[in-house]
């Protein structure tokens, strides 16, 4: 009956070795170590991260990335689509152009905005 569960002891001894050991070996003899003080300071985004808490961020850091997700989304409802554009009838792909032209006349307002410079 010890022998059933022999191989279950194997595959766990295996995945340890395979999930833990090269973290192991990294960390312990493939990794320098020579730390400086600009190496163990964290970093954030591009801020100073020992500046007081109450400064504001700009807003315009809001705006980007509010509109890099909308581009995300506009891409991940194309993909689907894309893929299926053949099968799909006339009415789909109509839909489909109906929701490109409203996201370019949305994102030629973005740009006459001044939206998307930084300086």
């Amino acid at each position: 009956m010890l022998g059933d569960y022999f191989l279950l002891l194997v595959f766990i001894v295996f995945g340890f070795l395979i999930g833990v050991g090269p973290t192991l070996i990294s960390r312990f003899i493939l990794s320098p170590r020579n730390p400086y003080k600009e190496k163990l300071e964290a970093y954030e985004c591009g801020f100073d991260p020992f500046s007081d808490a109450i400064d504001r961020f700009d807003v315009r850091f809001y705006l980007i990335s509010i509109i890099f997700i909308l581009f995300d989304l506009e891409l991940a409802f194309l993909f689907p689509w894309a893929i299926a554009f053949r099968a799909l009838p006339l009415s789909s792909t109509i839909g489909v152009f109906i929701f490109l032209v409203e996201f370019l006349v949305v994102y030629a307002y973005i740009w006459k905005r001044g939206a998307l410079e930084w300086e």
